[in-house]
C-alpha cells in the first residue's frame, strides 16, 4: 500500500550551520474572535488565487486539524500547522520557509482572536506568528448590528501591539449597501489600512460547523462544491488585486536550517498508519519525521480493511470514531486482528480517537459499541467538551517509545469521558500531567505490553523524540 504522506519541502535537508532565505507574498487571515469567518475567507482566498494560476502554500496557526484539512483540499497540497507552543517559537520561521518553498503565495489562517494567547500578554497568539514571519494581517470583522463602532474597535487593534503590520480589513455579515457604506466611511476616516471587501450576511452556508469548528472535509458530502462556493464568494466580494499588493510587501525571511539527519541504515521498518474518515487527525510533519528516519509507512483503514498486514509498528491518530462507531464495531475481523497483534507485542502508539478505539467500548446515546478491546478502558460521549487546550506531560514510567524523565508538550480536545479504567495486570500509565486533564487522576499514556495510548496529540517538529522512539520500537520488533 502507498504511503499516506510524502516529504513536501522539495529540498534535501541542509546542514545545521546553513541558512535559507525565502521571498514570497503572504498574508495572515485573522479575526477578533473564533467563528468570525476566518476559515471561509482563507479557503475562498486560496481557491481564488489558484484560479489565477498561483501555487499556494496554506498554513494554519494553532493545533487545529479540521481547518487545516479544508485548507489542504483547497490548495491541493498538505497544510502545515504553525503553533508556537507545540513546535516552539524559534522554529516557526524555519517551518514556514521549508514548507512554503516552491510556492509563489502563502496564506496563513490564524485561530481565535488576533491577540488571544495563553495569558494576558498574548503569548502563542496569532499576532506572535504574524510578527515572527513579518507578515501583513488581513482582519475579517463581524459587523453584526454595528456601524461606526467597528472603526473604534479597529482603531484599538491598529494601536494595540507594536511590530504588527495590519494590511487591511474584510467586513463580514454585512446587512446591505447602506450598512457597508457607513462602516467603510468610518474606517477610511479614522484608520490607515483599507477595507478590502465586504461579505454579505448569508443564510445558505455550505460549510456546516461541528465541534467548535467546521465539519471535517472527509465527512462533507460535496467538498469541491463547498470550496468552489467559498471561492466564488471571495472573488465577488473581496478586492483580490489589492490584497495581492499588500501580500507582496512582506519582506524576505532568512532562517537557520534544521540539522540534517544521518542517512537511515539497514532494512526500513514498516509502520502502519490508520488513515480513513474515522482517523484523520495527523500532522504532515509526523509522517515526514518517520519517513526521514527510514520508515516505510503503510496506509490502513479500520473501516474497510479486514486485518493488519505484516508490520513492525502501528500509529493510530485522532479523529471522530464516534461518528463511525457502528462501522468500526461491525468490522470485527480488523478488531480481532489488531487485538491479536497487540497481544503478541506489536508496538502501537495511539492518540485520542486512537485511544478510544484501543479501548473496550464507546457508549453513545444509551448504546454501547465494542472497540478493539486491547486496553481495559471504557468511554462515553458527552455533549460538552471534556478537555480542550494545550497540555504538558512528563514521562514517568519506562515504556517502548520514550525515555523516562522526558517532558513533552501537546494538546487535547475531546468530548469523550472515561467511565472506567482498570490498571494492574500489566496495565499502567506512562505520563504524568503537568498541564491538562489526561485520562484519569492526572495521568495519561495508558500502557499494555508495547501499546501506549494517550489523549494528548503531539507534533513531531517540536518533539522529535517521538519519531525516534517509534523507529526504535519498530526496529526492536
Amino acid at each position: 500500500m502507498r504511503s499516506p504522506a510524502r516529504n513536501t519541502s522539495g529540498k534535501k535537508a541542509l546542514s545545521s550551520n546553513s541558512s535559507t532565505k525565502l521571498s514570497i507574498p503572504r498574508v495572515v487571515i485573522a479575526g477578533l474572535k473564533g467563528g468570525s469567518g476566518k476559515t471561509t475567507l482563507s479557503i475562498g482566498l486560496v481557491g481564488a488565487l489558484r484560479k489565477r494560476g498561483h501555487n499556494v502554500a496554506a498554513f494554519k496557526k494553532g493545533p487545529d486539524y479540521i481547518d487545516a484539512g479544508w485548507l489542504a483540499s483547497a490548495s491541493g497540497a498538505p497544510c502545515h500547522n504553525l503553533d508556537p507552543y507545540l513546535i516552539g517559537k524559534n522554529r516557526i520561521a524555519a517551518s514556514f520557509t521549508t514548507h512554503a518553498s516552491g510556492a509563489d503565495f502563502a496564506v496563513i489562517e490564524g485561530n481565535r482572536g488576533l491577540f488571544d494567547g495563553m495569558d494576558s500578554s498574548g503569548s502563542m497568539s496569532t499576532s506572535v506568528v504574524a510578527r515572527e514571519l513579518k507578515t501583513p494581517v488581513v482582519l475579517i470583522v463581524d459587523c453584526t448590528k454595528a456601524t461606526r463602532s467597528i472603526a473604534a474597535i479597529l482603531k484599538g487593534v491598529e494601536n494595540f501591539e507594536r511590530g504588527l503590520k495590519l494590511g487591511g480589513f474584510v467586513l463580514n455579515h454585512v446587512a446591505g449597501k447602506r450598512h457597508e457604506a457607513v462602516i467603510r466611511e468610518s474606517i477610511e476616516k479614522y484608520l490607515r489600512p483599507p477595507v478590502l471587501g465586504a461579505l454579505p450576511r448569508l443564510k445558505d452556508l455550505r460549510m456546516p460547523e461541528r465541534h467548535m469548528g467546521l465539519t471535517p472535509q472527509q465527512e462533507h458530502p460535496e467538498v469541491d462544491d463547498a470550496i468552489a462556493w467559498a471561492t466564488e464568494l471571495v472573488e465577488k466580494h473581496v478586492d483580490i488585486d489589492a490584497l495581492i499588493k499588500i501580500a507582496a510587501k512582506a519582506p524576505a525571511l532568512s532562517t537557520q536550517a534544521e540539522p540534517a539527519l544521518p542517512a537511515p541504515r539497514g532494512k526500513r521498518p514498516r509502520i502502519g498508519v490508520i488513515v480513513d474518515s474515522a482517523f484523520q487527525f495527523y500532522y504532515p510533519e509526523n509522517f515526514d519525521s518517520l519517513e526521514r528516519r527510514g520508515a516505510e509507512l503503510v496506509r490502513l483503514s479500520a473501516l474497510t480493511d479486514r486485518a493488519l498486514p505484516s508490520l513492525d509498528a502501528l500509529y493510530i491518530g485522532g479523529g471522530f470514531p464516534e461518528t463511525h462507531a457502528i462501522a468500526l464495531s461491525e468490522n470485527r475481523s480488523f478488531r480481532r486482528s489488531l487485538k491479536a497483534a497487540a497481544q503478541s507485542g506489536l508496538p502501537v502508539y495511539a492518540e485520542c480517537g486512537g485511544l478510544i478505539y484501543m479501548g473496550r467500548k464507546l457508549k453513545m446515546e444509551g448504546k454501547s459499541y465494542p472497540m478493539a478491546g486491547v486496553l481495559p478502558i471504557d468511554f462515553e460521549l458527552r455533549r460538552r467538551p471534556q478537555a480542550h487546550g494545550y497540555t504538558a506531560l512528563k514521562v514517568s514510567k519506562a515504556n517502548p517509545f520514550l525515555k523516562r524523565g522526558l517532558e513533552l508538550k501537546g494538546h487535547e480536545f475531546h468530548y469523550s469521558k472515561v467511565t472506567r479504567v482498570d490498571t494492574g495486570d500489566g496495565v499502567s500509565f506512562a505520563y504524568r500531567m503537568l498541564r491538562g486533564e489526561g485520562i484519569a487522576d492526572g495521568m495519561d499514556g495508558l500502557m499494555f505490553k508495547n501499546v501506549l495510548a494517550t489523549y494528548t496529540h503531539i507534533h513531531a517538529l517540536g518533539f522529535p523524540e517521538w519519531a525516534e522512539g517509534m523507529i526504535r520500537a519498530a526496529r526492536k520488533r
